[in-house]
């Protein structure tokens, strides 16, 4: 008899998860809560909303469910982790106290600066004025300055200021009206680190870790990075600058000293542990840690992991992950977000989705935004699909997951064209 798992969520990086476990020989059902139509094929989709804490443990417990893993960073800070452990349910992810690395960004700018963890300088403020007094700091400098919300704001909570009128704006809209609700709260301001953006994936169990591997995402909406910011439009992975050298200084200046600071701080990381870099001329400083997969970063790296998660997962969350090791696929992977007209801005639903049917077998389609229509697969959310490619190298890659992404329609379809190309440069 394999093992029953619930894997909690409804997007892209769910549906990834789940496409990956899928292929486990120790698993024998798949519950995904709640789910979307593109998993139906691989798990049963539980109509349990991911913040219904209580009832996603009744769940588990009545359906001898063996792991739970968790996908979307709310539940996590919000104790669902906490919550299953005081009934003695297996679960990966970081408790409520771990995930204020996510959950607060004073909590980790503070815990970066305590134990020497490389960040850019802030200050943290409750007060608009000072706060913005902070930024004009930054810009008569002739500096851009960032300006963070302290809580959970979907990943939108993050403004570059180049100016004094787009840093107050930034400063009233998160303090005073509250654009983020009580995220907005508290503000960090800091400088505007240098370099190339990288995300970087570790799995820890609290005392022992694991590497992944590396990507890079593409935040905002249009080619160039023009546009505003989005959840993402699309990743790929091993990009050019993650040499080996890198990767020491990666793990030796971050992913390890973050993983002691976190024991000695009296709540010990266990989950997935995304590091958001900035790799400057002095090396790679932390911009924002992650709890949980990064989206679409996990639709890149599923597909790059050989063999097989779910040890990996269920040894992260029992505290006993020393001695295993991940194997990574040769080549690259890319991906391509296929976005609704006018993400991340108003948007329409419900549009017919088409050209499935015609993509080569080896292509891997992610849902992330769509629902069923008697029977007709729809559009409903911002980010409707991910399209995904394999490939020898990233160019190998950029040419198939291309060449795919022109067989799929739906109406207003949006998805950027340049993905993985800044590899190629």
């Amino acid at each position: 008899m394999g093992k029953k798992i619930l894997v909690i969520g409804q997007g892209g990086r769910e549906h990834a998860l789940v496409w990956k476990l899928a292929q486990s020989p120790l698993i024998e059902k798949i519950y995904v809560a709640p789910g979307n139509p593109g998993m139906k094929d691989l798990a049963e989709c539980i109509d349990i909303q991911a913040a219904d804490i209580e009832s996603l443990l009744a769940f588990a417990r009545k359906s001898d469910v063996s792991l739970t893993v968790v996908g979307p960073e709310a539940p996590l800070v919000r104790g669902i982790v906490d919550r299953f452990r005081q009934e003695g349910m297996l679960i990966f992810g970081p408790t409520a106290a771990a995930a204020q690395l996510e959950g607060s960004k004073v909590f980790s700018k503070n815990l970066f600066k305590k134990y020497g963890i490389p960040t850019a300088r802030y200050e943290v403020f409750d007060d608009i004025i000072a706060a913005q007094t902070c930024a004009r700091t930054y810009i008569e400098a002739g500096q851009a300055v960032v300006i963070k919300a302290d809580g959970l704001a979907a990943g939108k909570g993050v403004v570059i200021a180049l100016s004094q009128a787009e840093a107050d704006e930034a400063i009233h809209s998160i303090m005073q009206d509250k654009s983020f609700g009580d995220a907005g709260d508290r503000v960090v301001i800091e400088e505007c680190l240098v370099g190339e953006e990288l995300s970087f994936f570790a799995i820890s169990d609290g005392q022992d870790f694991v590497s992944l591997l590396s990507a890079q995402d593409h935040k905002r909406v249009f080619d160039n990075d023009e546009g505003p910011n989005t959840g993402g439009m699309g990743a790929y992975t091993n990009p050019p600058l993650y040499t080996e050298e890198l990767h020491q200084r990666i793990i030796t200046e971050v992913i390890k000293p973050t993983i002691e600071a976190m024991q000695k701080e009296g709540c010990p990381y266990q989950g997935v542990l995304y590091a958001g870099l900035m790799v400057t001329a002095d090396g790679p400083k932390v911009l924002e840690y992650n709890a949980r997969f990064g989206d679409p970063e996990t639709q890149v790296l599923m597909p790059m992991i050989k063999g097989d998660l779910f040890p990996i997962l269920e040894a992260s969350a029992a505290g006993n992950l020393k001695g295993y090791q991940v194997e990574i696929n040769t080549g690259a992977c890319v991906g391509v977000v296929l976005a609704s007209g006018g993400y991340p801005a108003a948007y329409e639903k419900g549009k017919m989705i088409t050209g499935l049917e015609k993509l080569e077998a080896e292509t891997i389609v992610f849902h992330a935004g769509t629902a069923l229509n008697q029977g007709q697969l729809i559009t409903d959310g911002g980010r409707v699909l991910a399209v995904v490619s394999r490939g020898n190298s990233i160019e190998d890659a950029i040419q198939k997951v291309y060449q795919e992404v022109l067989k799929l329609s739906f109406e207003g379809m949006h998805f950027r064209r340049d993905i993985g190309r800044r590899a190629l440069r």
